[in-house]
């Protein structure tokens, strides 16, 4: 008998179990990334200590929970899709090994602590997207699913973000950081406008059975959405506070809630597995309101970008990590009470930082410290629930 840290699969030798499919070690080192670069933040704020040549506080923490936690939770969504989408064996053993190394190698780089010079610092951290898209487009290429290497397109795009970011930071290019954040906010909402296009619908009306008859994507609507979402990217790396950015944007937030609409999502209350889904994207339509508010009447911005990026971003990577750790290690699609605690915590999360730039300034520290701390919470629960199935083999005995 196999130890249990491995699984066979049919076709060579044993390999350990958090190599055999992409969603296996990235969702975990996402929930895992989520609890500690936060946390490491959250010391930051407390005590004001901070490396002397390091980057920005700010700019650290908004760089690593993008491509830090984020992009591992895309890394892991694209490994698990793509052979699913292409019907070919997915990345695993030592070429998803070679993926999470230099994944992790760019946390330690960018790690303020670590001390390392920025140009080595810059080279290590933005391999990883190009060296994910190359094991991303063999498959797509080879089955020629030309729709889904759209996909390609997003991660050169993410790659040319953090390019910007740290030719900022090599002081190189004055703005670059601005522009490579907006881009990659902008490509990351575009994964969400289309992945969520595909996943929501089909999971609420397979999920409500006769009760989802109703559940429908407009294709009046779909077109719309997504030319709405692309637009708003030049726009935002060019004239981010522009009344034209603004409108892009209220637009765009109408688009997107009336395509929510379509998906009936209060027929799923009773199920927090479907529910979640909705609830991360009902923020969707909130951040860009909040984000055309800024524009048009000078609201902060960081309302409409921690409601994009705690309450889109993080809630639907938390709804689709539990969801697909379960169902691709053969287990039922039925969340425990820990995980709703989670999402329950990751809203709350949301809601308090969202709030954070216009409550009374007595409150604000309050603010911002409870939501990191509900955030942490929600991640840790997360790695206490999903942590024993993405490191066990599948209940079914397949192979993944």
């Amino acid at each position: 008998m196999s130890s249990p840290s491995l699984a066979g699969r049919d076709d060579g030798p044993a390999i350990p179990i958090l190599f055999q499919y992409g969603f296996r070690f990235f969702f975990l080192f996402s929930g895992i990334a989520a609890v500690g670069l936060l946390g490491a933040w959250l010391g930051v704020l407390v005590t004001g200590e901070w490396p002397e040549h390091a980057v920005g506080a700010s700019a650290w923490h908004a760089h690593e929970m993008l491509f830090g936690t984020v992009v591992a939770a895309v890394a892991g969504f694209l490994l698990t899709a793509v052979p699913s989408w292409t019907g070919t064996k997915a990345v695993a053993g030592a070429p998803l090994m070679a993926l999470a190394a230099l994944w992790i190698a760019g946390r330690v780089a960018i790690f303020p602590w670590t001390g390392m010079p920025e140009p080595v610092a810059a080279v290590i951290d933005i391999a990883f997207l190009p060296g994910l898209g190359l094991a991303l487009a063999r498959p797509l290429v080879a089955a020629g699913k030309w729709r889904n290497s759209a996909f390609l397109i997003l991660i050169g795009l993410l790659t040319a973000a953090n390019l910007l970011i740290h030719l900022d930071w090599l002081e190189l290019l004055d703005g670059g950081a601005d522009a490579g954040f907006a881009l990659g906010l902008g490509v990351v909402l575009m994964m969400v406008t289309v992945i969520g296009g595909r996943i929501l619908p089909a999971f609420t009306r397979n999920g409500l059975g006769k009760a989802g008859l109703g559940v429908r994507s407009w294709p009046m609507v779909e077109r719309p959405v997504l030319v709405l979402t692309l637009a708003l990217i030049p726009a935002a790396m060019v004239a981010p506070d522009s009344v034209v950015t603004g409108l892009i944007a209220l637009a765009a937030a109408v688009a997107h809630a009336v395509r929510l609409a379509g998906w009936q999502g209060w027929k799923a209350w009773r199920s927090p597995i479907l529910w979640i889904l909705h609830v991360g994207y009902l923020w969707v339509p909130v951040a860009l309101s909040l984000r055309a508010l800024h524009a048009l009447v000078g609201l902060p911005a960081a309302a409409g970008t921690h409601a994009m990026t705690v309450g889109a971003f993080a809630t639907l990577i938390l709804a689709v990590m539990s969801r697909a750790s379960l169902g691709h290690t053969g287990r039922p699609l039925v969340v425990s009470r820990l995980t709703v605690a989670a999402y329950v915590l990751l809203t709350v999360a949301a809601v308090a930082r969202t709030a954070s730039p216009i409550l009374p300034v007595e409150w604000v520290w309050a603010a911002l410290q409870w939501s990191g701390y509900a955030w942490v919470a929600a991640f840790a629960l997360y790695l206490v629930a999903y942590a024993p199935v993405l490191l066990s083999p599948r209940v079914d005995g397949r192979p993944g």
